[in-house]
Formats: C-alpha cells, structure tokens, sequence
C-alpha cells in the first residue's frame, strides 16, 4: 500500500466559511476517507490563509485588529469539521503556527541562495480579492474576471522571482505527466499559459501597504512576504519543511502521493508559481493537482466578496450532513459547474437516501425479522448471477477509478448502482409471495426465500462498506440497522427522516 498527502486549498478569513469552501473540503475528505478504507497510509491536511492584504482590510473595515478578526473567522472555519463531518489530520493557520514562519523563512533562503531573487521597481494592478497583479490583456473591459472589480494600480519597489527560469521544466514536468493535472482542459489551459512565456513576478510588498500585516522578508524589514508565495509554502510547512522534520520526509519527500486539490481559480498559482518555488528551492513538487469547478446561485459563482456566499453550517443544521454531503459529492459534475439550490438537494436526498437506500436496509431487515425471526439466512446453495452480485462485485474497482479520476459523481453512481439493483431485485422476487408459498408447504420457495433475503442484506452491507467514505454517519448507521457484524439485526427504525414538506416546499427549485 502507498502513502499518500492530500491538501485542500487554504481560504482568505476576510469573512465566514462558504458553502463553495465546503464543497473542496468534503471533495477531500472523500478521499482521504476512501484510500483510508482501501488500507493506504493517509494525511489529510487543510489551514487558513490569514495573512492576506485582504484580510487586514476586512478588519479595518469593522474597526477591529486584524488579529481579533483573523482569530474569528479562522475558527468557524476549523470548526466545520464537526458539521461536515471532516477527518482531516492537521489544520495549519498562517498567522500563528510556528512551523509556518519558520518554513517560509526556509523557503525563500534557498531560492534567494539559487539566485532567483532580486529587487526592482514595479508598476502593476493589483486585486486584492484575487491577490494578483493583473496584465491589461487580462482584464476584461478593465475589471478583473473573477472579482468584477477594477483593479488598483500601484506603483512601489518589490522583491521578485525569477520565474522565468523554469518555463521550459515546467512545460516538461506538466507534458510529460510526471506533474498531472486534472482533469485534461486543465493541464492544457496551464500549457497554453506557458506558451505566452512566464515573467517573473513580484514576491513581497511594501510593509505600509500590507498593513504592517505579513511575514517580514528575511533581512528586509520595509517588505512583508507576498501572500501567495507565504500561502503556498503552507503545504510543506505543516510537515515541518523548516526544521526538516521528520513528518516532511515522511509525507512529502518519500510519500508516493502528494496531492492538491483546488478550484480551477486558483490554478496558475498551484500548477505555475507553486513547482517552480519548490524547483528553485531543491524540493521535491506535487505528483497531482485536482482541480474542480465552482458551485453557482442562478449561475453566478458563490462568493463572498459577490453577495451571494451560503451558510454551510446552517444548511447542515435545516437539511443535515448526509443531504449536504450527498449532494455535494451526487450532483456536482467532474466538469462544469454546478447551479445549488436547497430544493434539489432535498429532492436528492429523498429520491436516494430517504425512499432508495432507506426504504430498501427497512424492507430487508423487515422481512428478516417477519420470516425467519430476526435471524439473517445463509444462502442455501451458490447465489446465481445477477445484475445485483454483477454491481455489488465491480462496486470497488469502478469507484476506486473515479477516485483516480477525481470522478466523485461517478463514484458514487457506482455505490449507488448496488441500491437500485437491490430495490429492482425485491420487485423481480416478491420475496412476501415466496414466504406465501413456504407456509403453504412449498419447501423450494422457502430455500429460494433464504437467498433472496441473504443477497439482499449482503447487498445493503456492501452499499454501507462503500459508502462510508461519502457518507461516514449514514454508513454507520445502515451497518448498525444490519446487525453490525452479527446475523441479528435489531428491529426496523427510520434511516433518513423526511424532510418536511412545507420546509421543502420553500427551497426553491
């Protein structure tokens, strides 16, 4: 078995958590989760990003320390782990963790030591909701693409990598594979931006206008550390890059897998700047970056900076994790983005979980307390080939290629395809006509009955052992219904409550 690090992409905390953020971070657990189950060695790690002009700027805003509000909001968002019940191993925080300045300060020695550091004037706009500096030809009618705002031109002396330097390893390392990038539109958007030519870019910013806010450069106490480049660095500095501790051997330089998993916004960062620091530095780089798509309200991008930013911990507390979570991993396309209103994830919630997965785990462990006294049969021959053993067998290796694929959809299709054969088998069986015709004195209907309610719960088992990466709670408690690891499942209770309808009613389509 490998070993594998999996990172999610750390957020500004200028404001609460957003359901957008919480989709990447169930997306991640998922898999942490699923390598878990499949017996590999995982760490899953996740942070925020608080040492950002945008960040300060928030606090002056409210009128409150910077410190006071990057302490509040880095805290709701460490404390999703509960409500979307996250399994991450570690959560760094920028602005406070030791092993994070000590790492930067490492980080920007050695590529000041490989020569790719050097000071010079500069004159660029700059937003600060993307924390970039912007080329006119980038800008769309003036104002930045991702935010619709127009960028600030600032005009000061900053310290800047030589990125350039590594344009040709770069395209390489990303062509070749070695560095892959998913899905394949995304591997061929970073060639195309090579293909333009890499510029160095600008690594710090003035201490005045970063709001005395930031790492201070090594040596040069008017500069702070720029926040991507501090950011980035967050992925080795929480395995201790910079005492060279033994967790980063571990899990970066002799772990098989290393893993980033972002949105699709943020990808030039990852897949561009990111390598090449860690090519300057001498480090190793990441094997994979997975980058996903964005939720949407009526088709426009979930933001908090747009207006439009939605609770996550509020819908856990109206719809629950499971309705959350399914939808989050059901619905959403590998490719495309993906409109989220609460309507649909109620609908999806009582279409699989409530009348799909719920109803067949009560029927099955109904019929085994009605005919055989609450005791799970053994099948009193071999089960014959069906449709039902065909997807219970192939159930594991077609999730664990979504998984490879960063498919979550079709991971759970998968799953999901052993609960409808299952709920198809119960209708082609009858098994209530076959009880029938046993207390008739019928002794074949009676052995034809076992296997019927045998397969049925080994099918239900199956769909829990599978689904426990998506939906950890639900898959304990439909195990738990099954009897555990015993053949007497207790009596019947409700799996997945139905929402209200007039709560349903209300969500909107």
């Amino acid at each position: 078995m490998s070993r594998r690090y999996l990172t999610t992409a750390i957020p500004y905390v200028n404001s609460a958590p957003h359901l957008g953020f919480a989709m990447e971070l169930v997306q991640t657990d998922v898999m942490a989760r699923h390598w878990r189950h499949r017996g590999h060695e995982v760490r899953f790690l996740s942070g925020t990003d608080d040492n950002s002009l945008k960040n300060a700027l928030a606090a002056e805003s409210e009128g409150v320390p910077t410190g006071e509000l990057v302490e509040r909001n880095a805290a709701a968002f460490r404390a999703l782990r509960e409500p979307l019940r996250l399994s991450f191993d570690d959560f760094i925080r920028t602005s406070v963790d030791p092993r994070h300045r000590t790492g930067v300060d490492r980080l920007w020695r050695a590529a000041d030591a490989a020569g790719d550091l050097y000071r010079k004037d500069f004159e660029g706009r700059y937003c600060v909701g993307c924390e970039q500096f912007y080329a006119d030809t980038e800008l769309s009618d003036g104002v930045c693409p991702e935010h619709l705002t127009a960028p600030e031109l600032v005009r000061e002396e900053n310290w800047f990598f030589r990125l350039s330097r590594y344009e040709s390893r770069l395209r390489e390392l990303i062509a070749s594979g070695e560095l892959r990038i998913e899905p394949e539109s995304r591997r061929n958007e970073v060639l195309g931006f090579l293909d333009q030519g890499l510029q160095d870019f600008s690594v710090s910013r003035s201490t005045g206008r970063a709001r005395g806010w930031g790492i201070e450069v090594p040596g040069d106490p008017d500069q702070v550390i720029y926040v991507w480049w501090d950011a980035l660095g967050n992925y080795i500095t929480a395995l201790d890059y910079g005492t060279d501790g033994e967790n980063y051997r571990r899990w970066w330089v002799d772990a098989e897998r290393r893993t980033h998993v972002i949105g699709k916004g943020i990808l030039r960062f990852h897949a561009v700047y990111w390598p090449a620091m860690l090519l300057s530095a001498g480090q190793p780089l990441p094997t994979t970056i997975l980058v996903h798509d964005y939720l949407t309200v009526q088709g426009r991008k979930l933001g908090k900076s747009l207006g439009n930013a939605i609770d996550p911990v509020s819908l856990v507390g109206d719809y629950g994790a499971d309705a959350l979570r399914w939808w989050l991993l059901r619905e959403v396309p590998r490719v495309g983005d993906a409109d989220f209103t609460t309507g649909r994830l109620v609908r999806r919630y009582h279409e699989d979980l409530a009348n799909g997965l719920g109803n067949l785990v009560n029927r099955a462990v109904s019929m085994v307390h009605r005919y055989r006294a609450g005791t799970t049969p053994e099948p009193p021959g071999p089960v014959p080939e069906l449709p039902l053993t065909d997807a219970i067998r192939h159930a594991p290796p077609e999730v664990d290629a979504a998984m490879e694929r960063f498919d979550l959809r079709a991971a759970t299709a998968a799953v999901w395809r052993i609960a409808e054969e299952a709920n198809r088998y119960v209708v082609a069986t009858e098994p209530w006509q076959l009880a029938k015709a046993e207390k008739a004195g019928d002794t074949a209907a009676g052995a034809r009955l076992d296997t019927v309610l045998a397969l049925l719960v080994s099918a239900c088992r199956a769909v829990a052992d599978e689904l426990s990466p998506f939906l950890p709670d639900a898959a304990e408690r439909v195990t738990a219904q099954l009897g555990g690891g015993t053949d007497r499942p207790p009596a019947p209770t409700p799996l997945f409550p139905r929402i209200q309808v007039e709560t349903e009613a209300a969500t909107g389509s």
